[in-house]
């Protein structure tokens, strides 16, 4: 099964493009390919998309086309691993995405069915928020630390031909742009007042 895998970051930070970070490396198993190997190269550098309803929430400016992109192969079961150029440091979710390509994945625009398989959202202990930031994620991260910015999306997509494994239909999909909606409390979320909970946006993650 040839797929797009998407990871993506939003912020709500309105911050100089140098404090950005792109992810650019993919990692199958133990072995880690070089930058932009089988990720689709984006054209503006570590900048954010800011449009809910651009079609570059699938795979970065310059990302919806895959023509000069490799694609990995990946048995069911192994580890897939997104690596940034630099830690995340807006606090906020990461999530990871796959969507089915209906032919070539190469010439697919990520414009079918989108399924979520993995979140990883805040732990609250002591009226405290902790979140996942780090470089490397066996996975979109939202960062929602400037509560009333204008929210960035940081996306990258992979190419990976999937084998091996059952004949799920992975349930539920949603379509990008659409999965995002600016009045989800996650998308909306202030994390400076009374932050005690917190729901991912988008669609609930698929499980096997």
């Amino acid at each position: 099964m040839k797929v797009l895998s998407a990871v993506a970051a939003l912020s709500l930070a309105v911050a100089d493009v140098s404090g950005h970070y792109i992810f650019q490396q993919l990692g199958v198993g133990s072995q880690k390919f070089g930058v932009y190997e089988h990720i689709r190269k984006n054209t503006n550098y570590n900048s954010p998309v800011t449009s809910l309803s651009s079609n570059d929430l699938r795979c970065n400016v310059g990302g919806n086309s895959g023509a000069s992109t490799t694609t990995a192969n990946v048995k069911a079961g192994d580890s897939v691993t997104f690596y940034s150029d630099t830690a995340v440091y807006h606090q906020g979710p990461i999530s990871l995405y796959m969507s089915r390509a209906p032919g070539s994945v190469s010439d697919y625009d990520g414009s079918g069915e989108w399924f979520k398989i993995y979140d990883w959202g805040p732990t609250f202990n002591g009226g405290q928020a902790s979140w996942p930031m780090r470089n490397s994620y066996q996975i979109q991260s939202l960062a929602i630390h400037n509560p009333g910015g204008v929210p960035q999306f940081y996306v990258s997509c992979a190419q990976i031909n999937v084998t091996g494994g059952g004949n799920a239909s992975p349930n539920p999909t949603a379509r990008i742009p659409g999965a995002f909606k600016a009045t989800d409390p996650g998308y909306t979320a202030n994390i400076y007042n009374n932050f005690k909970s917190y729901t991912v946006p988008g669609p609930a993650a698929f499980k096997c």
